[in-house]
């Protein structure tokens, strides 16, 4: 993994950066880590929203795509198009085996409890995205993580240290309006599945569409939890958000 030069004291940036604009921090992110800069997709819902912030910023920035293997059809459509329109700079990783073969290993992980999915997540997002990271040489991410979406995130600054890497949260205190406006201002698409009523994008096996009077992240893992494998708690103070709300 390639090093940044730059340290960065959270103390004083995360202050700085929650009074910033989302476009601002996409800007210091970039001057901060350089090349060790990539961007994070799951070509979820609102996915265009950071993959066309971002990219006015940095356009051949390196674009993550973990492909589980059990996306909908239409996801994979939907990056396609996406990919075009934008001219990304698209990394795809996969886990080392396929979904099938997990499925042939393990049975129906999704079925299980809450240790099956987070099993499933690390096989097929934790590990390939590890991977990716270390490949590209990445010292800090940008994500599209927002407080309002689950517990845990309604405590995250704008920038956290996860293990050797910054992870980097441009549009952290967007509403669910705002995502709105800045698709319709640059007449960007949602995910064609919203149109069906799902408001929150995972795999086929684990994602539901929802009424109106639940939260946007209920039609996920079957209520079991909120967060996909890729923010797995890695601290006791997060792993406690999780058990307090739920998850």
């Amino acid at each position: 993994m390639s090093t940044t030069t730059k340290q960065p004291n959270l103390d004083l940036v995360n202050p700085e950066l929650l009074q910033a604009d989302a476009t601002d921090i996409v800007r210091w992110a970039h001057k901060t880590f350089g090349d060790g800069l990539v961007l994070s997709t799951s070509f979820g819902m609102q996915a265009a929203v950071m993959l066309h912030l971002v990219t006015r910023v940095v356009p051949d920035i390196p674009v993550i795509f973990i492909d589980t293997g059990f996306h909908f059809l239409d996801t994979y459509k939907f990056a396609d198009e996406l990919t075009e329109r934008l001219k990304l700079n698209l990394k795809v990783y996969q886990a080392k085996h396929s979904g099938a073969w997990t499925l042939a290993r393990h049975g129906k992980l999704w079925e299980k409890d809450v240790e099956g999915l987070n099993q499933l997540d690390l096989i097929h997002k934790v590990e390939p995205m590890n991977r990716a990271l270390e490949e590209l040489g990445a010292t800090a991410t940008l994500a599209g993580l927002r407080r309002g979406q689950t517990e845990h995130r309604q405590n995250l600054p704008p920038v956290v240290l996860q293990r050797d890497r910054y992870k980097v949260h441009p549009i952290l205190l967007w509403s669910t309006k705002d995502v709105h406006d800045y698709l319709t201002q640059h007449d960007l698409p949602y995910h064609p599945l919203r149109e069906q009523g799902y408001t929150s994008i995972g795999d086929w096996h684990s994602t539901l569409p929802i009424t109106a009077e639940q939260h946007e992240r209920e039609g996920r893992f079957g209520g079991l939890k909120q967060e996909c494998g890729l923010h797995l708690p890695e601290t006791k103070e997060e792993d406690d958000s999780r058990f307090s709300s739920g998850l």
